[in-house]
């Protein structure tokens, strides 16, 4: 049974969900050296954003086949060295939407009409009204940095209220702007255009430092600053700069460079900032939204292989994933089956999509077919790495698509390339998700894949059949099926049988001594794997 450690505070209703099927640990205090010296035991890994998930943890993690963050950002998880290890990173991106842009719109008003400073000062038993003149959001430009599903949710809100709103998002189309009915900006259209700029967008190399002395330098003099999203986009020190000569009216800070923020000079601004610890997704609605995605997603990942919202591996989405259907599991059972006829160093790989199926996504059966590829020769390939790894190894890789296919609706075409030889098969999809390979080579041929084969190359000559399967019978090997292919009458052949059990080198040598027979190559598939349910 899988197990699962959970290193982070998340909703019962999430770990019991986990436990459906899977081993669960609940530890939300565990300290970074207790987690280094115990996630060698675990194949899957949640956090939320307390543990940092290091590349030295990834390197223990000898097991782990699955990192989840509850929530939206990844940036406390080496994302590269968990892709280069084979271990898929998932996020839950829509848990906490509603939440993060309701915090942001808090902050907004809160900014706006000066809230906390009126509070403590009622408090203190003070009536200064004439000190809290604050500033209407109607008829105001919102500039939203980012603008996906968070920003698009307070873009739709600033504009209830009244306000403008202008957007900088190199992602998205200036048709999709028109759409939400928002203006689509360059960051430099965006600086002196904005009384109010909120950010929307990941910490990325590009989005650090985003709003630094030079961008505060273009914008509006009396701009207001939000950010819930994530700190190091704003450079703290030109931000309390820009407070302190007046260029900025005021900020609202939910995350910062460094949590908690000891020591920061934002702490100094008194009544010119409005600071909240991280509160973007603490919501009871959000945790239990963020816990319950997370948790489905990990115990589907575990029992399938599929998962909803991959960031190192976006080209296995569950939609696409169930429109190709059985090709996934074909394209890397002939990846297989083409390099392990190839005795070279293999060099290139070329899919085909041809009919019904070039009009599909691709991106899954080149990354299944490599795959199955590297997996016989190297170790530690998954779908998340497989890409990175043949393009270290210089596996060159093209995917080309065609209308025309032989006899059926679909064709995939798998062809492997070393220096001195090219193997290629052909295959489709039959009713009832059966695959079947149609081609090895030049030789068309009806092959049921199983999960071990012989694969033989021999003369067309009374007795190959007879040869072969006396040889399997002395070593009590049980043949399951056989196929046959020729391209002509006495010439050569290959034969495919389906066996029960292994083959090893002894075997496979002594058929190659009998008379006919060129090549004996044995090859063991991957089993389908088991669709998701519900």
């Amino acid at each position: 049974m899988d197990k699962v450690l959970v290193a982070d505070a998340i909703s019962q209703e999430g770990v019991d969900i986990l436990k459906e099927g899977l081993s669960v640990t609940y530890n939300p205090k565990i300290t970074g050296e207790e987690l280094l010296n115990c996630i060698g035991e675990y194949d899957a890994l949640l956090v939320r954003s307390r543990t940092k998930v290091s590349d030295q943890v990834i390197k223990k993690g000898i097991k782990l086949k699955v990192i989840g963050r509850a929530g939206v950002g990844v940036d406390n998880i080496d994302v590269p060295a968990a892709t280069e290890a084979g271990i898929v990173v998932l996020n839950s991106p829509e848990g906490n939407t509603a939440s993060a842009a309701e915090h942001t719109l808090a902050l907004l008003m809160t900014l706006a009409r000066l809230l906390p400073a009126a509070d403590r000062s009622v408090k203190d038993g003070l009536w200064e009204r004439e000190r809290f003149i604050g500033c209407e959001l109607f008829n105001k430009t919102l500039a939203i940095l980012g603008l996906g599903k968070v920003g698009t949710r307070v873009a739709a809100s600033a504009q209830a209220l009244g306000m403008k709103v202008i957007v900088y998002d190199p992602l998205i189309t200036t048709e999709r702007a028109a759409e939400l009915n928002v203006q689509k900006l360059p960051l430099e259209g965006i600086w002196p255009k904005a009384d109010f700029i909120t950010i929307h967008a990941p910490k990325t190399v590009e989005t650090t430092n985003m709003i630094d002395e030079a961008a505060i330098a273009k914008m509006k003099r009396g701009v207001r600053i939000i950010n819930a999203a994530r700190g190091g986009i704003i450079n703290e020190k030109a931000l309390v700069k820009g407070i302190e000569e007046g260029k900025i009216a005021g900020a609202a800070i939910d995350v910062f460079e460094s949590e908690p923020p000891v020591g920061s000079p934002l702490l100094k601004l008194a009544d010119k900032v409005v600071l909240s610890p991280h509160l973007g997704a603490s919501t009871h609605e959000a945790q239990f939204n963020v816990a319950i995605d997370l948790a489905e997603q990990i115990r589907d990942y575990l029992q399938t292989g599929i998962a909803k919202s991959p960031v190192n591996l976006p080209s296995m989405k569950p939609e696409v994933m169930k429109e190709l259907g059985g090709y996934v599991w074909l394209a890397e059972s002939m990846g297989t089956i083409a390099a392990e006829l190839n005795s070279g160093e293999i060099r290139s790989l070329e899919i085909v999509c041809a009919g019904r199926l070039a009009s599909k996504d691709n991106a899954p059966l080149v990354v299944a077919a490599l795959r199955g590829i590297l997996s016989k020769r190297i170790g530690g390939v998954t779908y998340v790495n497989a890409q990175l790894i043949a393009r270290n190894n210089g596996i060159q890789v093209r995917a080309s698509k065609s209308e025309d296919t032989s006899q059926y609706h679909d064709e995939l075409t798998v062809i492997v390339s070393s220096g001195q030889q090219v193997s290629s098969l052909s295959g489709t999809i039959l009713i009832h998700d059966e695959p079947l390979i149609t081609k090895i080579n030049s030789y068309p041929i009806n092959l049921n894949p199983v999960p071990m084969m012989l694969f033989t190359c021999h003369k067309d000559q009374p007795g190959m059949v007879a040869k072969v399967a006396g040889t399997l019978q002395k070593h009590d090997v049980n043949i399951s099926n056989m196929s046959l292919a020729r391209v002509g009458v006495r010439q050569e052949a290959v034969m495919v049988m389906g066996v029960d059990d292994p083959l090893g080198s002894e075997i496979l040598n002594e058929l190659t001594t009998l008379d006919g027979i060129n090549t004996a190559h044995f090859v063991s598939l991957m089993r389908p794997p088991r669709r998701p349910t519900g």
